[in-house]
């Protein structure tokens, strides 16, 4: 029987579903660690894009795997994303950076080079942790499995709002475009596409809030709570 003082929860689904923001917050409700794997995509597609590599070249990506730490640190229990030692939290956080995250993800070499820490994390913790394929292939014996979603429109509006307020100029039109591109790849690439698992639990927050989806979320893992054996 598994140590319910110990349980791995599994969070996926496409780009501006809200998963990071919504597991961290239902981390920290549930006093669990909040592991976003995407961060750490993000960061390597950070160190890649500074160096002036195009995100498809795939045999630049993997030369540069060896200059490259990624480690995760918490502060007043929120992850902070440290790339050779520097704070990137923040830097990670754009348009330019999530389409080089998503061209990084799909290599093997740098699934590899991150697969280990996420794994040893879950081991160590119980932990919510979000990405793209955490619960068919990183975690495919997560307690819970999550999918989370939303509908295209709703998860631009989402986007573009966050960017705005963060000062970035962009249209909508260009966000949705950027979604559904976003989809596309992570939807049809060749190593652990994004799907979702067999055993995971559609929670859609289409036509939502935050507060209302934040509450689906928790409600829909302490409804299966009992179940986890």
């Amino acid at each position: 029987m598994t140590d319910l003082k110990h349980i791995n929860i599994a969070i996926d689904g496409p780009s501006g579903a809200g998963k990071s923001t919504l597991a961290r917050r239902t981390a920290q409700e549930l006093g669990y660690i909040y592991v976003d794997t995407g961060a750490m995509y993000r960061a390597i597609g950070l160190f890649v894009l500074r160096r002036g590599i195009a995100a498809d070249d795939r045999a630049a990506v993997v030369a540069c795997l060896p200059e490259i730490t990624v480690d995760i640190g918490y502060q007043d229990g929120v992850q902070r994303i440290y790339l050779n030692g520097e704070d990137v939290s923040d830097s990670i956080r754009t348009e330019a950076v999530s389409q080089y995250a998503s061209a990084v993800s799909a290599v093997p070499e740098v699934r590899a080079h991150l697969m280990g820490l996420q794994r040893s994390l879950a081991a160590r913790s119980s932990v919510i942790m979000d990405g793209r394929d955490i619960g068919t292939v990183i975690l495919p014996d997560a307690d819970i499995k999550i999918y989370l979603t939303a509908s295209e429109e709703d998860r631009a509006m989402r986007r573009f709002l966050e960017l705005k307020e963060k000062g970035q100029e962009v249209d909508y039109d260009s966000v949705l475009e950027n979604i559904r591109q976003r989809d596309w790849n992570d939807m049809h690439r060749d190593v652990a596409p994004l799907r979702q698992a067999e055993d995971a639990i559609v929670v859609d927050t289409s036509g939502i809030g935050l507060e209302e989806s934040a509450r689906l979320l928790r409600d829909t893992i302490e409804g299966m709570m009992p179940y986890v054996v």
